[in-house]
């Protein structure tokens, strides 16, 4: 299931404060969350919440792919379909978008207090 309003309200405060510094890039969200539409449907312009995956290698060289609409490096990510966590959707598009199969990754125990759902 998609992250609900008071899921992405308690990431956000969570992650902001360990990261205080990136409250004014962050400070269009909480409008994002509190407008009628869904804030995480792929119909909600001009933007709308994703999930992406940081994919770091042995190596720490931090994995980015050519975004096709934008031209940018991003990290994978996409969409969280209807059924799934964040994680879960995280995975599903690293592997959609890199041909990697989820035994090729291991979640490492340094992130594991990050905000996730």
């Amino acid at each position: 299931m998609p992250p609900t309003r008071s899921d992405i309200r308690t990431t956000t405060e969570t992650y902001l404060a360990r990261h205080p510094h990136e409250r004014d890039a962050l400070a269009g969200l909480p409008a994002l969350v509190d407008a009628p539409d869904e804030p995480t449907s792929r119909t909600t312009l001009p933007s709308h919440i994703t999930c992406s995956a940081a994919a770091i290698d042995r190596d720490q060289r931090v994995l980015h792919l050519g975004h096709r609409a934008s031209g940018r490096l991003l990290a994978p990510g996409g969409h969280v379909e209807e059924d799934q966590t964040l994680r879960a959707a995280a995975l599903r598009e690293v592997c959609e978008e890199t041909g990697l199969h989820p035994e090729d990754l291991c979640l490492t125990t340094r992130f594991l207090g990050m905000p996730h759902w």
